[in-house]
C-alpha cells in the first residue's frame, strides 16, 4: 500500500449515505473504472450478491481518479434495527475478486468479518456534528464517535440513524501548509483535472500549483488593480478577524482538482498512503509555521482508518455552511457582489459548490440531483482533458443559480435540512449589513414541511437560538459598518427573517416538538424554549454540537459565558429588547461545567436519543478527549 507503482483500486470509501429497507446509496472515489458486487448478509438469512453493472454512476474526475455513486433499488425489503453486515467485491485487472476485508481491513470493527449497518425503524438516535479543521490542535471527533460505535457492536438498536455532518466537513478557505502540499500531490498522482484561470496571475492550474505564491500567499495572486482592493478585504480577510475567526485565507483552496483531492484526503487514509512530498520553499517564518502545522497533521492522518470505518458503518446526511466553500459565503449583499462580481473569485466559489455537488449534495437526495451530476458528468467528460473554460462557468451559473440544496428525510420524526446559505433574504436598502439565513419563500417552505407534523428533526448550520451576548455584539458592529469582523451572520441579525421564524413559531397551526441541530460557532450548548402565554405552544430544543475538530478561543469564551449569564438572566430588563421576548428559554448546564458555565467548549461530536414523541430523552457531547458531557434537563418546570 505504501508504494507508489501501483495504485489501489479504492481510493475513499465506501461511505454509506442514504439508506431504507428497498434503497441503499454508496458513494466512493476509485482510481481506475470497476466492476463491482455488493454482497448482503442481513441476519441468518442467506447472503445474496448483486451485480452493480446497472446500479452505478460513475464520473471521471481525473486520468487515474473515477467518482462513484452506487445506489440500489432491493427487490425485497431489508430488516430494521437488525445488524446487516456487507461486502463490496471488486474485480482485479487479472480477473480475480477481492473483497472489503481484503483491500480495505481497517474499515471492520474488531471480531466482525464484514463492515455492516442498521436500519432504523424510526430515528431514535441521532450523532451530529461540524466543523472539522485539520490542522486544528485538538483531537478528532469522527475518532471519538468512531470508538463509541466500536462499544455498541453487539447492541444494534443503539446505533444511531444518521450521523448528520452540519457544515464545514472540509475548510476550503482555511488550509495547512501540509495539507495543501498533500493536496498538490494528490493532484499529480491521480491525473486530476486541469483548468484555466481568468482574472489571476496565472494562466492555468498547473502554473497556480507551481508558482512561488502557491503557499501562504495567494492572495497575491489576484490583480492588483484598485478594483480588487475591497475583493481582497473581503475574500482574503482571515488574518483581519482575530476575535471570531482564525482562517488562513493565505492557502484558499482555488481549482475544482485541489477542492477534489481535499474530500479524498479529510475521509480516507488511502490517499496518504500514495503520495509523497516534502515542504516547499518558504522564508523562515513560514516554515516554521509549515513545522507546526506537520505535526497536527500527521496525528490528524492517523486517526483517518477510524473515520472511514465510522462513515463505512453510519449512513451520513451532509448540508454545507461557510467554510465548505469560503469564509463568509453570502454573508450580505455586498460580499456577493464583490465576490460574483470578479471572474476569479466566482470561479474559487463556484469550483467549492461543484466539489460539495460531488462529494457531499450527491448522496444526500440522489433523484433531485441526477440533471446536475448528468450535466458535472459532461463538462468533465473523461477527466483528460483541461476543462472548457466557458463550459465551466456555464456550468457555476447554473448552480449558483440552483434552488433545492436541502432536502428531507420521511420518517418518525421526519428529517429536515435547511439550507441557510443560497436562499438568502438580502438587506437591499443596506447592503452591508448582513442577510437573512433563508428568505420568505424558504421559510415558508419550511413551515409547509412541519404543518401537521407532531415531531420533527431540523438541522440548521446556525443555531436558530443562540447566545445573546454574542449576537449583540455582533449587532453592533453591524451598525457601524463592520459585520464581516465578526462573522455577523445568525438567524435574530436580519429583522424580516428573524420576525418570520418567529412567527413561524407562534402560529397556532405550529404545535409538535421540535428539536433543532446547530453547529458552526464553535462550542456546544443546548437550550429548551416554549413560546409565552399560549396554549398550543412548540416545545422546541435547540441542540448545538461544534466543533468536530475546532474550538473557540477559551478565555474569550468563558468571558462571553459569565457576562452573558449576567446581562441576560431571566429577571434582566435586557431581554425585552431582544427579538425573543415572546420565548421563554431555558438552558441546559453541562454536568461536567464548573462555575455555571453553559457553554462547552470542546471538539467532539453530539449525539441525541429521542423518545416515541420525538423529545430528546438524552442529550450529550462525546467529547474527543473519550469523556461524555450531558446536558440534564431543566430542574424549573418551563413557562
Amino acid at each position: 500500500m505504501n508504494s507508489t507503482d501501483t495504485l489501489p483500486d479504492i481510493l475513499v470509501g465506501p461511505l454509506l449515505r442514504r439508506i431504507s429497507p428497498t434503497r441503499l446509496v454508496f458513494w466512493m472515489v476509485a482510481t481506475r473504472r470497476l466492476n463491482m458486487a455488493l454482497v448482503l448478509r442481513p441476519g441468518q438469512s442467506e447472503a445474496e450478491s448483486i451485480d452493480l453493472v446497472h446500479h452505478r454512476q460513475c464520473i471521471a474526475i481525473g486520468q487515474r481518479a473515477f467518482m462513484y455513486l452506487i445506489d440500489v433499488e432491493l427487490d425485497s425489503p431489508l430488516p430494521c434495527d437488525e445488524r446487516i453486515e456487507y461486502d463490496l467485491q471488486v474485480e482485479t485487472l487479472n480477473g480475480d475478486w477481492r473483497s472489503l476485508p481484503e483491500w480495505a481491513p481497517w474499515l471492520c470493527y474488531d471480531g466482525a468479518a464484514y463492515p455492516a449497518f442498521v436500519i432504523a425503524s424510526r430515528h431514535h438516535r441521532l450523532m451530529h456534528g461540524s466543523c472539522r479543521k485539520p490542522h486544528h490542535d485538538s483531537a478528532d471527533g469522527l475518532v471519538r464517535a468512531d470508538s463509541w460505535l466500536a462499544e455498541q457492536q453487539a447492541a444494534p438498536t443503539e446505533w444511531p440513524a444518521w450521523l448528520l455532518m452540519t457544515g464545514d466537513q472540509i475548510y476550503a478557505d482555511d488550509v495547512a501548509g501540509p495539507m495543501l502540499r498533500a493536496v498538490h500531490a494528490l493532484i499529480e498522482r491521480l491525473g486530476l483535472v486541469d483548468e484555466w484561470l481568468e482574472g489571476a496571475t496565472v494562466e492555468d492550474s498547473q502554473a497556480l500549483y507551481n508558482s512561488p505564491d502557491s503557499y501562504y500567499r495567494r492572495a497575491d495572486l489576484l490583480p492588483d488593480v484598485t478594483s480588487n482592493v475591497a475583493l481582497r478585504q473581503r475574500f482574503f480577510s482571515g488574518v483581519k478577524k482575530p476575535v471570531f475567526t482564525s482562517a488562513n485565507a493565505q492557502n484558499h483552496l482555488m481549482t475544482l482538482a485541489e477542492m477534489l483531492a481535499m474530500y479524498c484526503l479529510v475521509w480516507s487514509p488511502v490517499p496518504w498512503q500514495v503520495i509523497t512530498f516534502d515542504a516547499p520553499t518558504l522564508d523562515e517564518k513560514n516554515a516554521e509555521l509549515y513545522r507546526q502545522e506537520q505535526a497536527v497533521i500527521d496525528t490528524f492522518v492517523a486517526g483517518l482508518p477510524h473515520c472511514a470505518r465510522l462513515m463505512a458503518h453510519l449512513p451520513s446526511l451532509m448540508i454545507f455552511d461557510d467554510h465548505d466553500v469560503t469564509d463568509d459565503w453570502n454573508l450580505s449583499a455586498d460580499w456577493e457582489l464583490a465576490a460574483y462580481g470578479h471572474p476569479f473569485s466566482k470561479r474559487i466559489i463556484g469550483n467549492a459548490l461543484v466539489a460539495y455537488l460531488l462529494c457531499q449534495a450527491w448522496g444526500n437526495d440522489p433523484d433531485k440531483l441526477n440533471p446536475l451530476i448528468h450535466h458535472a458528468s459532461t463538462l468533465l467528460h473523461d477527466g483528460s482533458q483541461p476543462l472548457v473554460c466557458a463550459e465551466q462557468d456555464g456550468f457555476i451559473d447554473r448552480l449558483l443559480r440552483f434552488q433545492g440544496w436541502e432536502f428531507q428525510v420521511s420518517g418518525t420524526p421526519k428529517l429536515i435540512v435547511l439550507d441557510t446559505r443560497t436562499r438568502r433574504w438580502r438587506s437591499e436598502g443596506k447592503l452591508n449589513h448582513p442577510s437573512g439565513l433563508m428568505d420568505w419563500e424558504a421559510l415558508m417552505e419550511m413551515q409547509q414541511a412541519l404543518m401537521g407534523a407532531k415531531s420533527a428533526v431540523i438541522i440548521s448550520p446556525a443555531p436558530m437560538f443562540g447566545v445573546k451576548l454574542i449576537e449583540s455584539i455582533q449587532k453592533v458592529f453591524t451598525a457601524v459598518g463592520k459585520p464581516l469582523v465578526v462573522d455577523a451572520e445568525n438567524w435574530m441579525a436580519h429583522r424580516g427573517a428573524a420576525n418570520t421564524l418567529l412567527q413561524i413559531w407562534q402560529h397556532s397551526k405550529t404545535p409538535g416538538n421540535y428539536v433543532i441541530l446547530s453547529g458552526d460557532v464553535h462550542y456546544s450548548f443546548v437550550y429548551d424554549i416554549v413560546v409565552r402565554h399560549q396554549r398550543r405552544s412548540p416545545h422546541l430544543w435547540q441542540i448545538t454540537s461544534s466543533g468536530i475538530k475546532n474550538t473557540f478561543p477559551t478565555t474569550l469564551l468563558n468571558t462571553f459565558d459569565r457576562l452573558n449569564r449576567w446581562l441576560y438572566a431571566p429577571w434582566s430588563p435586557l431581554n425585552w429588547f431582544t427579538k425573543r421576548r415572546k420565548l421563554s428559554v431555558h438552558p441546559r448546564d453541562p454536568d461536567r461545567a464548573s462555575a455555571g458555565e453553559r457553554l462547552w467548549n470542546a471538539s467532539g461530536i453530539g449525539l441525541v436519543t429521542l423518545d416515541e414523541k420525538g423529545h430528546p430523552s438524552d442529550i450529550r457531547q462525546l467529547d474527543a478527549d473519550g469523556r461524555d458531557v450531558v446536558f440534564p434537563p431543566p430542574k424549573k418546570p418551563l413557562l
